[in-house]
Order: structure tokens, then sequence, then C-alpha cells
């Protein structure tokens, strides 16, 4: 059942899901309790009384607490999805049903309703955009300009988005500051590596149920996200091959203990294809042309350009959707090629995104970043600034804490040393 009253209070697939997303949200909360400690302060402090709120986020059972945060911090804040297959349609319901908050998301809508999507939340006239790949602040720069005046700044969650917003700065075309909190050490060093890594393995085995171990895992590129994918690949049993162009990259590739070759060589021994790289069409033609019969195709990067499906299409006689998240392309030579998820994100078309203990941090930074931006606006330009350090060393402590994990704290004499230029060798 789709609702969608007239004054666009929300659009979701079914809101009788909401009981069954409520108990997923509280399950989530046991694994981040760095955002119950901001939550507590929030509520006190109120930072965000009377501000507005545009997300454009996938709607998990995470992001629901992050709202959740939010709103108990003051905000209105109006929920869609950022990509058309990664709503958790329980998750959407619960946040409608308990919370009263505007959600416009629907697992597997169309590109038509996806934009439809970004326009309602765009219609509260946001104070503040939280983005992950950049859709919202595209739409607002090209399509709703004219709530441009009243924006303070925004965050973005994502590589992709981060890439995005850098290009759109260095034109001179950003309208108001972005917070990249993807850039935070403690969203990618975590995030990035240990949750797209167990994250998108897990979505590759929901969607093909196959056995890793002994199959040759090619992994498209060697950022953080790539880094956490072949780890957890290898710690499968895969024997795993990186394609990179970065020389720096594919050198630490090579000493991490990967074989690193180009794409076109690996796409003929290849049994699985992720790439997770934010670039276009890291897998395409001449790559499908040499790839062996069953190879399985799967992308981890934020939007569904990776694997080129125009041309994969093009070359296919036949398009059967084989189980619930993976497509079979019959070539015309009669080889079958294997695409997980659509080609869209796996671990989110497929599973169930990150577990919630590395989002926990995530999303802490957005919180914290949001409320940095209220406080601190007026004196940043036109650009994209990362997450301030101090902001990044209070998250890593709160979630130490949380874990129940205690560190050294330097000596007076410690900290002298360290600000001494003239001490050295006999001193």
């Amino acid at each position: 059942m789709t609702t969608m009253t007239k004054d666009r209070n929300y659009d979701i697939a079914d809101i009788n899901l909401a009981e069954r997303g409520r108990f997923r949200m509280a399950w989530a909360a046991k694994e981040m309790p760095v955002l119950d400690l901001i939550e507590e302060r929030f509520r006190q402090e109120q930072p965000f009384k009377g501000k507005r709120i545009a997300a454009a986020m996938h709607v998990t059972s995470e992001t629901a607490n992050l709202m959740r945060v939010l709103i108990a911090g003051g905000a209105e804040v109006a929920l869609c999805a950022s990509n058309p297959l990664s709503t958790q349609d329980d998750i959407a319901a619960a946040l409608v049903a308990y919370y009263e908050m505007p959600v416009f998301a629907i697992k597997g809508e169309s590109v038509e309703e996806y934009n439809q999507h970004l326009n309602a939340v765009l219609d509260i006239e946001p104070h503040i955009t939280m983005d992950d790949g950049m859709d919202l602040v595209a739409m607002l720069h090209t399509q709703r300009q004219e709530l441009l005046p009243n924006v303070v700044g925004g965050t973005e969650e994502t590589t992709t988005g981060v890439i995005r917003l850098r290009a759109m700065a260095a034109q001179g075309k950003l309208a108001f500051p972005v917070i990249a909190v993807n850039d935070a050490m403690t969203k990618h060093f975590f995030d990035n590596r240990y949750g797209t890594g167990q994250s998108t393995i897990d979505g590759i085995i929901r969607a093909t149920n196959i056995l890793l171990a002994g199959k040759n895992f090619v992994v498209g590129g060697y950022g953080w996200c790539s880094k956490g994918i072949a780890m957890r690949a290898r710690g499968m049993g895969a024997n795993v091959i990186v394609t990179e162009v970065n020389p720096l990259r594919a050198l630490e590739a090579v000493m991490d203990g990967f074989r690193v070759m180009p794409m076109l060589e690996a796409a003929r021994i290849g049994h699985i294809f992720c790439s997770a790289t934010g670039d276009i069409h890291v897998l395409d033609k001449h790559h499908f042309e040499v790839m062996r019969d069953g190879a399985i195709l799967a992308n981890s990067g934020h939007f569904d350009v990776e694997i080129n499906l125009k041309a994969l299409r093009a070359m296919s006689t036949q398009v059967t959707r084989v189980r619930d998240f993976l497509d079979e392309y019959t070539l015309a030579d009669g080889r079958r090629l294997y695409v997980a998820g659509e080609g869209r994100l796996v671990n989110l078309a497929a599973a169930e995104g990150h577990p919630s203990a590395v989002m926990d941090m995530s999303f802490a930074n957005q919180a914290l970043a949001a409320e940095y931006l209220l406080k601190h606006a007026h004196e940043l330009g036109k650009n994209v600034y990362n997450v301030p350090e101090a902001i990044d060393q209070e998250i890593a402590a709160l979630k130490l804490k949380a874990m129940g994990v205690e560190i050294d704290t330097l000596t007076p004499e410690q900290e002298a040393y360290l600000n001494e230029w003239a001490l050295g060798t006999g001193h």
C-alpha cells in the first residue's frame, strides 16, 4: 500500500510494516552507543530547534537511528532514499508511524518516483542537507534554486558524492559549504573498509549463494571500500586480484599480497567481479567479450554506472531473473554473465547494508557535522570542508569508551618533549 496525502506527508510501501521496523531499529541501536550518547546531549541542548533538515540517504535501520537523534535535538527532518533499491520498507514505515516523520522511499521505486521523492524532502525548505551521493544537492542547484538562500550548509556521506561536490566547488557552482563526512577518519577508515567489506560480501553471497573459496575474485580499485572487499574476500578463501589506475594504490595492493593486473587481463580469468571506484564503466564491453561463462558481476560503488549495463544488454539475446537479486544475461555466443542487484550497490540491493557498529561512527559524524555547520557556517566559504579533527577525535574516544577500551595519555614530560625542537640525541 502506497500512501501519499495531499500535503505530501509521506510515500512508503506499507505502513503496516511499522512494528517490524521498530524492532529492527531497536536491534541496530544496541550496536550504536555513540549515537545514544550524542542523543542524550542533544535532547538537553536542542541544537536543531526550529531548524529543518532534508536528508537523502539509504533508508536502513542505522539511518533511522540517526533520524531519531536529530529529532531528539529539535530538528524537523524529511527523509528520502539515495538509491532506488536501498530502502528497507519496514524502516520507512516505522519512522512514519512512531516518529511522525515525512518519509518518501519505496524499495524498487522508479527513477521518476525517486526524483519525486527528492523534490518532496526539499519541499520542507531545508536549512541543512544530508546527502549520500549528492543527488539532493544537485537537484537544489538545478531545479530548486529558489530554496538556496535558506540553506546554511550540507553534509555528504559517500566517496562518490564528495568527488562530485569537489568538482562542483572547483567550477564555482557550489552555493553553500558542505562537510565531507566521508573523509572523516572515523568514517572511511572503518565504515568504508570494514563496513563495505563485510556487507558487500554479504550481498554477493545472498544474491548468488556461491562459494567464494577457490574462486578468482576481481576487485575494481583499491580505495578504502575496495580494500575492505579484498580483505574479506581473501578471508573467505578467494584468490583476490586487484585492478587499479593509481600507481600508489596499485603498489599498496601488491605490498598487501594481492595480484595486480589490468582489468582486461583479469576479465579472462575472474569468476566474480566487484567494482567500487566511483567511476563509470569499470566493467565494459571489451571486458564482457572475454569473460568466462558464468562470471558474476557486482558493484559496490554508489551509482549503477560502474558496470556498463547498456552495453551488456546490447550484447545479450535474453535477460532472465534467475534469483531474487540476480539477472542472467545470455550472450549471442551462448555465454552467460550474471549481474547482482541490477548493478546497484550490492550490499544494500541484495543485503542490509553496513553493520550497525560501524555506522555508529559514520552517523555520529553526520550529527556532529550538522551541529558544527549551524554554529560555524557564517565563517565558511562555498566549498567542501573536512570534518574538524576535534570531532573525529571525540567520536573515536566515545567509541572506545563504549567498547570498554582504555588507552594511555601523555605525561607532562612527554607533552613538553613533543613541543620542544631543541631536544634530540644526547638530551
